[in-house]
C-alpha cells in the first residue's frame, strides 16, 4: 500500500482528509503512482500533470525519505520504504513570490 500525502488544496478538490493510500500495480514509479491517484480522484486529472504532455506542474514537487524527487525520470523506481508504506509519497505545492 502506498501512502501519498497531498498538499491542502488537493485534498479539498479530491475530497479526502489526510493521508490517502493507494495500490499500484508493477514496479512503483512516480508515474504509477500518480496514475492510481488519478485513476481514484478523477478531480485530479490535469492538477499534477499537464493533460496532454503528462510532464509535472511548475509548482508542483514531489518528495519522499527527506529526498526531492522532482527532477528525477518519472519512471524511476521510488525508494524502498514508500514502496512498502514506511514513508509517504508526498506531492508538494511549491511557493513562489518575493
Amino acid at each position: 500500500m502506498i501512502r501519498v500525502l497531498l498538499p491542502q488544496p488537493l485534498r479539498t478538490l479530491a475530497r479526502v482528509e489526510g493521508e490517502v493510500e493507494l495500490e499500484v500495480e508493477g514496479a512503483v514509479t512516480r508515474d504509477r503512482v500518480l496514475d492510481a491517484l488519478e485513476a481514484r480522484y478523477p478531480a485530479l486529472c490535469g492538477t499534477i500533470r499537464d493533460h496532454q504532455t503528462r510532464e509535472r506542474r511548475p509548482f508542483v514537487r514531489f518528495f519522499a525519505c527527506e529526498q526531492d524527487l522532482s527532477h528525477e525520470p518519472a519512471d524511476a523506481p521510488l525508494p524502498e520504504e514508500v514502496v512498502t508504506g514506511k514513508e509517504p509519497f508526498l506531492v508538494v505545492g511549491a511557493i513562489a513570490g518575493g
